[in-house]
C-alpha cells in the first residue's frame, strides 16, 4: 500500500508543480507460481489469512511515519518541493503523538487562487493547504470518508467559488452527502 493510488494529483501550470497524495503502508507478500499457461511465470500474493498490511494489534503500521503525505514535485526538475503530512489518527493525537498521517485515496484539486484541496483520507477531513509552502491553513470534519476528488465551480448568481465533496464513507461509516464551501 504504498504510493499514488486513483484520485490522481493536480497541476499548476503557473508554478509547473505537481501534487500528489500517498499512502506508506508495508505489507507482507510472497511470490507464488502463476498456473501454467499464464503471461507471467510469478504472482504476488498475501502472506497471511488475516491480511497482508504490516500493523500492530491497535492497526497501526510498524513503520517510522508519515503514513500518509502530500507531495509537491517540480514538473521541470523533477525535485520535490515540499512534503507535508496528510492525515491524522484521533487516538494517537489524544496521547500527545504528532500527526502521523493516514492511508488514503482519492485526489486533490489546486485553485487560481492559491490553495490545494484534498479530503481522501481515512480521518474524514476535508483540508486545504498553501500551495507554495504545503501549510495546512483549513480543516473541517467531513460526516464520513471523502475518498473522492474535489471539484470547483462558480455559482451563477453569487458569483462565489465554491469547493464541492462527495462524502461516500466507509467501513462502519457511510454517507451519501455532496457538500459544497465557498471561498471568501
Amino acid at each position: 500500500m504504498g504510493g499514488a493510488n486513483w484520485g490522481s494529483g493536480s497541476f499548476d501550470p503557473e508554478t509547473h508543480l505537481f501534487y500528489i497524495n500517498s499512502s506508506n503502508i508495508g505489507n507482507f507478500q510472497y511470490m507464488a507460481k502463476a498456473p501454467e499457461g499464464s503471461d507471467v511465470a510469478y504472482r504476488a500474493r498475501g502472506a497471511t489469512k488475516s491480511g497482508t498490511k504490516f500493523v500492530d494489534q491497535d492497526g497501526y503500521p510498524c513503520q517510522s511515519p508519515p503514513w500518509g503525505a502530500l507531495t509537491a514535485i517540480n514538473m521541470d526538475s523533477g525535485e520535490i518541493k515540499w512534503q507535508s503530512t496528510l492525515g491524522v489518527v484521533d487516538a494517537l493525537l489524544a496521547k500527545g503523538i504528532p500527526p502521523t498521517g493516514v492511508s488514503n485515496l482519492g485526489g486533490s484539486l489546486i485553485t487560481g487562487g492559491g490553495l490545494l484541496f484534498i479530503a481522501a483520507t481515512n480521518d474524514s477531513r476535508f483540508r486545504a493547504f498553501d500551495k507554495s509552502t504545503g501549510k495546512e491553513i483549513w480543516t473541517v470534519m467531513l460526516p464520513a470518508v471523502a475518498h473522492s476528488t474535489p471539484m470547483t465551480y462558480t455559482g451563477p448568481t453569487s458569483k462565489k467559488q465554491f469547493v464541492v465533496i462527495a462524502v461516500g464513507g466507509i467501513g462502519k461509516k457511510y454517507s451519501d452527502t455532496l457538500i459544497a464551501y465557498s471561498l471568501p
